[in-house]
């Protein structure tokens, strides 16, 4: 009995060991075919020298410690991925038979939408640790991050922070309120659900999870955090 379950285990090993090892080739295989066909210089460039491109320092900041904190708290000091974090995906999906956490870095966000599809598979996301690796060798943190900010959706036709910002409030994205900023924080981790126009109450739930994210670093206190929660119950009543 033990030595057949022995066997089952080593035969479960090894094709878990194939498995892994024929998709790191696949999708390696894809990073370079796309590298050779595309360049990321020229594609980062023409990002950048778009007449709508908001600096950074255009930016709120309390907008940038949203994102920050909800998507990537550690993004200033990681190298692109967080090895760990991927671990912990792949066994969460697996648990769930089911893509149920992402575990990407802002690094990784950017290059999935500069050089590849939304497709949830193990071979997609081999070629985007090697996009990852190639962004942070030749961009600053606060290049990423400016790049990052500008392209990713926020629902309802609005790419960019600037864009979302002009749409849903009619304002420029320095000109965010802590409430306005942590509420499009949130959207990108599923635009298509949370937009605004007929997502606002999942909207605002996920900002919750966002004003949780920034209290545990700090970056807001409780009071302001109360404020926000207080002002949507009321919000709520009203309606």
């Amino acid at each position: 009995m033990k030595k057949h379950l022995k066997r089952c285990i080593t035969c479960l090993l090894l094709t878990a060991l194939l498995f892994l090892s024929a998709t790191f080739c696949v999708g390696y295989r894809r990073y370079v075919s796309i590298r050779s066909n595309e360049s990321m210089t020229l594609t980062i460039q023409a990002i950048q020298d778009d007449a709508s491109y908001t600096p950074l320092n255009a930016i709120s900041k309390e907008f940038i410690n949203a994102i920050l904190a909800v998507e990537d708290p550690h993004f200033y000091t990681h190298k692109g991925i967080r090895i760990a974090k991927i671990i912990e995906a792949v066994i969460t999906d697996i648990i769930h038979l089911d893509y149920v956490m992402g575990g990407s870095t802002i690094t990784q966000q950017l290059a999935k939408n500069l050089f590849l599809d939304q497709d949830k598979n193990l071979s997609r996301k081999v070629a985007e640790l090697f996009f990852a690796r190639d962004l942070e060798s030749t961009l600053t943190k606060d290049e990423i991050l400016t790049l990052y900010l500008n392209i990713i959706y926020f629902g309802d036709g609005y790419y960019g922070i600037q864009d979302a910002a002009q749409g849903y409030f009619h304002k420029n994205a320095d000109e965010l309120t802590l409430d306005e900023a942590t509420l499009l924080a949130g959207l990108p981790q599923a635009p298509a659900v949370l937009q605004l126009s007929d997502g606002y109450e999942a909207a605002r739930k996920r900002q919750l999870e966002v004003l949780d994210a920034m209290l545990k670093q700090a970056l807001i206190t409780q009071e302001q955090a109360d404020t926000i929660r207080y002002q949507n119950d009321t919000s709520e009543i009203n309606t």
